[in-house]
């Protein structure tokens, strides 16, 4: 159907669209776990929070599970090598990412406030965590990660664990942090009124200020230390994978050159950091569509600059830069990608389908009132 070529940079994007569609549905649902206990007063309030992703936040998960499945067969030693360097950051993840079905289910089956006091923790939990620790890994893989591959092609990961929580994967990690609870902060002040709408407002608004503040200093600290990777050898790109034989060096300021190579990209940090601002000043205003608008397309905008900005590594190496993995060497057969593009092309706009549908029936604003009228239906 495409050729090798094509097919490579075709799943280089798709798997860039379903990080993004994961960060913007699921995204929103964990910045409202993460604002749950400020932006909510009484128990009341609370499960007007919760009540407003209440039925679509394990539709949402589809994204993740898609862009997890597509990273898997379509980039297999990424995949392998992720999970080798991250072990136990992504075991924590899924731990966390437990608690999240078990606190939406678990709440309200027991009339007790303290009950119901743990598992509005156990909520914030685990949507901030996983959150923090997606934007750690993407600080790392900014760096390198440590690891090499023998004469048979297994992994070794050099590094440590606490080795993942440097200046730079922390600061990444307040930028993925104040992304979602901005994006919730204008999913909550859409979807609710009175005074979780205006405390909802006034935190996307916040969150939306340090978004630009530490989005922009990651950006100056990539120009000024730290190392971007720079590939020196031919690359075929209808070669078979084989990642260990091209050479490539590294230098300060790297990670610019595409942009400096091709001017128009800088409209994705520009439209991550206008559209965050635009976010912030429209939160207050009702019905609060353009905010929310604002607040994916900043997501978006900060995701691909991400990619672009690494363009064509996909996992750099820090210790043996001449291993990195990229999207011309790490990626499935011609067959393997050709057959997953067809299975992407039939579902991928079922789940886009699905989900418009599920959020325009269920759309409404939801109120203490319907809460209280509806004590033993609603979560």
């Amino acid at each position: 159907m495409f050729d090798y070529e094509s097919l490579k940079l075709i799943w280089w994007l798709i798997i860039g669209v379903l990080l993004i569609g994961f960060a913007v549905t699921d995204g929103m649902d964990m910045g409202v776990g993460g604002l749950l206990p400020f932006v909510a007063k009484d128990d009341t309030e609370r499960r007007v929070v919760i009540n407003t992703i209440a039925a679509h936040w394990d539709g949402n998960q589809v994204w993740l599970i898609t862009a997890g499945a597509s990273l898997f067969a379509a980039w297999p030693m990424v995949y392998a090598t992720a999970f080798s360097g991250f072990y136990f950051a992504m075991m924590l993840t899924l731990f966390c990412l437990f608690l999240r079905p078990l606190g939406f289910d678990y709440r309200s089956k027991i009339d007790s406030p303290k009950w119901r006091y743990n598992w509005d923790k156990a909520l914030f939990v685990g949507s901030m965590v996983p959150t923090l620790v997606f934007g750690i890994a993407f600080g790392n893989l900014l760096q390198g990660v440590p690891f090499n591959f023998d004469e048979f092609m297994r992994v070794t990961y050099t590094g440590s664990f606490f080795a993942l929580f440097n200046p730079f994967a922390l600061l990444s990690g307040v930028v993925s942090v104040s992304m979602v609870l901005m994006h919730g902060g204008t999913w909550l002040s859409m979807r609710t009124d009175e005074h979780v709408a205006a405390r909802s407002a006034k935190a996307a608004q916040i969150f939306a200020a340090v978004l630009v503040v530490s989005f922009s200093l990651a950006g100056l600290m990539i120009a000024t230390s730290i190392d971007g990777f720079i590939i020196q050898s031919t690359i075929d790109p209808f070669a078979l994978a084989q990642p260990t034989t091209k050479v490539v060096t590294t230098a300060t300021g790297a990670w610019l050159n595409n942009f400096n190579a091709h001017p128009v990209l800088w409209l994705l940090p520009t439209t991550g950091i206008v559209m965050a601002i635009i976010a912030g000043l429209l939160a207050r205003f009702k019905p609060g569509g353009l905010a929310f608008t604002a607040s994916a397309l900043s997501i978006a905008g900060v995701i691909f600059t991400m990619g672009v900005s690494m363009f064509p590594f996909v996992m750099p190496s820090s210790s043996t830069p001449n291993h990195s993995l990229t999207l011309w060497d790490a990626v499935s057969s011609e067959g393997t990608l050709n057959l997953m593009l067809m299975v992407v092309a039939v579902f991928l706009p079922i789940i886009l389908c699905y989900t418009i549908w599920c959020y325009s029936k269920m759309w409404r604003t939801v109120t203490r009132s319907e809460i209280e009228n509806n004590n033993h239906s609603s979560y």
